[in-house]
């Protein structure tokens, strides 16, 4: 006797439309508050974001009607360009790669996570509408002083 067994195909995760690799899922929120264009170009459809440097596509619609680029953003997004000092990797408290960067050649050390931390349990964080990539900064940040550290020379 043979049990009735239904194979299913494997749920496919939406890839974006320029790169073909998986993005992160956004709340369409995000896109409300980052997006400079008409919000009536939203599509009642779900959307991820393309963490990818060498992807023009900032946001994309998962069932592939839609991308949008930093052209139709209000700020450039880190992810796109992790090394220009000009870009703020944290856009609820204004730290740019440059500040980071400067604090660090200055004394050696950086209080940018302390300082991240500390607005974040006073309640004055928004990265789920000011953060391009809809989430909290800090895993970012963390990154960034690493490597910062590293290509300063400095004592870790």
């Amino acid at each position: 006797m043979h049990d009735d067994i239904t194979l299913t195909a494997p749920l496919q995760r939406p890839t974006c439309p320029t790169n073909g690799r998986i993005g992160r899922p956004v709340d369409t929120l995000i896109l409300k508050s980052c997006l400079a264009v008409p919000l009536t170009e939203l599509r009642a459809t779900d959307y991820h974001f393309c963490r990818e440097p060498d992807c023009p596509t900032v946001y994309y619609a998962v069932d592939g009607s839609q991308v949008f680029d930093e052209a139709a953003l209000r700020e450039r997004v880190y992810q796109k360009h992790p090394d220009d000092d000009d870009i703020m990797i944290c856009y609820c408290f204004q730290h740019t790669i440059g500040s980071i960067r400067a604090e660090l050649v200055a004394t050696g050390s950086s209080t940018v996570v302390e300082a991240i931390t500390a607005g974040i349990q006073a309640d004055k964080c928004a990265c789920d509408i000011r953060n391009p990539q809809g989430a909290c900064c800090l895993g970012n940040v963390h990154r960034l002083v690493a490597r910062l550290h590293d290509q300063l020379g400095l004592a870790g």
